[in-house]
């Protein structure tokens, strides 16, 4: 909870600075600004048991620790229909492409930037911890932390295994991520575990909203309209 109080505080203690000398910041995903790049939303988990030990680390010989590999298992797993939570936004999946240092598949790998999900843990290195490299700056946050959690323990309690680490995390016959707002949509209310998760009542409502947000965009005549037709 902590980390998400401490994002939304950031987001609203920048607006509010910039906005006092004239300026406007923006989370947006991947803006139409000549020259500029999209961001990510680059979310580091780990997980440390009641005496502070981080359950990430691997052994001396360095081997991956049970709670890692399930952990990660568990991440991969519900990928799809937790993707929502991790970009909520239509301009969000803009960012998924290959070759670009973003994910656009669904794999891990130890350092791979392309892949979702990073495992950088070293034997010895408390700071050991899981990257999901595949969320948006405008992500809700309390959503989004809640979404790896959820997919996190349930890949360790459900004894998931993770499969083989990727050296190319954007081979064609990797499994996707959703390439849409409305394609992550339909994954997530298809999903029983998602709906367990978050409650029939919060996907009904937060469902409503997306695909109202959706309606609205397909209603919209774009710049890209007017040029092409």
């Amino acid at each position: 909870i902590g980390a998400a109080d401490d994002m939304v505080l950031l987001r609203s203690a920048l607006r509010q600075a910039l906005a006092r000398h004239g300026y406007h910041i923006s989370f947006m995903c991947r803006p139409a600004i000549s020259g500029s790049f999209a961001s990510g939303w680059h979310l580091h988990q780990s997980v440390a048991d009641s005496a502070g030990a981080n359950l990430f680390m691997p052994a001396d010989d360095g081997a991956m620790s049970r709670t890692a590999a399930g952990w990660i298992a568990g991440l991969l797993h519900h990928a799809p229909a937790m993707t929502l939570f991790a970009v909520p936004t239509i301009t969000g999946y803009k960012r998924y492409r290959a070759h670009s240092l973003a994910p656009e598949r669904i794999s891990w790998s130890h350092d791979g930037r392309g892949a979702l999900v990073r495992a950088l843990c070293r034997a010895g290195d408390t700071a050991s911890r899981i990257e999901n490299r595949g969320g948006e700056p405008a992500a809700n946050p309390y959503l989004y932390l809640a979404s790896q959690m959820f997919a996190g323990l349930d890949g360790v309690e459900s004894g998931r295994t993770a499969p083989p680490a990727v050296a190319d995390a954007y081979d064609s016959a990797l499994p996707r991520l959703p390439s849409s707002l409305d394609a992550a949509l339909a994954l997530a209310r298809a999903d029983d575990f998602v709906t367990a998760c978050f409650g029939d009542i919060f996907m009904s409502c937060y469902g409503a909203i997306k695909q109202a947000e959706l309606d609205s965009f397909a209603a919209h005549v774009s710049d890209w309209e007017h040029r092409a037709y």
